[in-house]
């Protein structure tokens, strides 16, 4: 039998417990710096908290899915699969979204569509999700694009800014493994001696800011190799994929340091195709929201 002086908080010559006189609880007999240790009984909502969740837990590994087995996992007598549960719901939300997605399918009259205010309104929320998750990483949620990036919210486009042509360009892409791709390279100019590549990227620099000499070695340089491409003094518009120099909205930028770079190495930036992973009508409604980043005509507005 224990000796009840060898108890937590008994006296060690009496064996009888010290009680605190406020909650009259027996103490352990620990003690810190004045503050005493209760032998309080342990909370019984813990406790039936405790008995509940271990027999919840028992119930849950019998009925829902739970233990790995590999490659596999116990499904539980509901048969609940999450997989098949996330697909049924993406079923669902396509069927409820097809009576109007359908009219996006195809080769859609996209003036007809823009019209629609109703359909337009019903669409927009759509529209702006697909472009978040497809192209916002990349060109900015506004459209505002960045460096390697071209602009969407302006009016100087590389091939066109009509839904239909917008929309050719996210079925095929730009430099991308489509077999359709559209093309386009700025090649490197590292066969000019560095002084024609200085004066030419001064030249270039300027355009943006309207003061370039036009009456320059470096816009000489400019009307025998890149008038071709980029216009008269740079002015774009061409819808080759080549960038118009006379704007703030320079892909890669127009400072004559990042213009020298590019003289130097080239540019041939890559646009991928989305005709494997979007549907023809996805594809259609983003380019009809893309459209109306820049305010071409037959685009949705925000």
């Amino acid at each position: 039998m224990t000796d009840p002086r060898n108890l937590p908080g008994a006296d060690p010559h009496t064996g009888q417990r010290e009680v605190d006189p406020v909650t009259g609880y027996d103490t352990t007999g620990h003690d810190w710096g004045g503050i005493t240790e209760l032998n309080t009984p342990f909370p019984k909502i813990v406790i039936w908290a405790m008995v509940l969740t271990f027999l919840y837990s028992v119930i849950a590994w019998v009925l829902l899915p739970a233990w790995p087995l590999g490659r596999d996992y116990t499904r539980g007598l509901l048969g609940l699969d999450q997989d098949e549960m996330a697909v049924e719901r993406l079923r669902e939300i396509d069927a409820r979204r097809q009576d109007w997605l359908a009219r996006f399918d195809g080769a859609p009259d996209f003036a007809a569509l823009q019209g629609d205010a109703a359909l337009i309104a019903r669409v927009l929320p759509a529209a702006d999700r697909l472009y978040r998750d497809s192209c916002a990483v990349c060109h900015g949620q506004e459209g505002i694009g960045g460096p390697g990036f071209p602009v969407l919210n302006d009016s100087h486009w590389l091939w066109g800014a009509d839904p239909v042509t917008i929309a050719e360009t996210l079925q095929v892409g730009i430099n991308a493994g489509h077999p359709d791709t559209r093309f386009a390279q700025m090649p490197a100019f590292d066969w000019m001696s560095r002084a024609e590549r200085q004066g030419l990227s001064d030249y270039v620099a300027a355009l943006s800011t309207g003061e370039a000499d036009h009456e320059s070695a470096g816009a000489t340089l400019f009307e025998e190799n890149c008038l071709a491409c980029h216009g008269e003094r740079g002015v774009g518009g061409l819808m080759n994929g080549v960038p118009a120099l006379t704007d703030d909205a320079v892909i890669y930028g127009q400072d004559a340091e990042t213009v020298m770079a590019t003289l130097r190495k080239g540019r041939q930036g890559v646009m991928p195709y989305w005709s494997d992973r979007l549907s023809i009508a996805e594809i259609n409604l983003l380019a009809l929201y893309v459209a109306g980043l820049s305010g071409a005509n037959g685009g949705v507005r925000r």
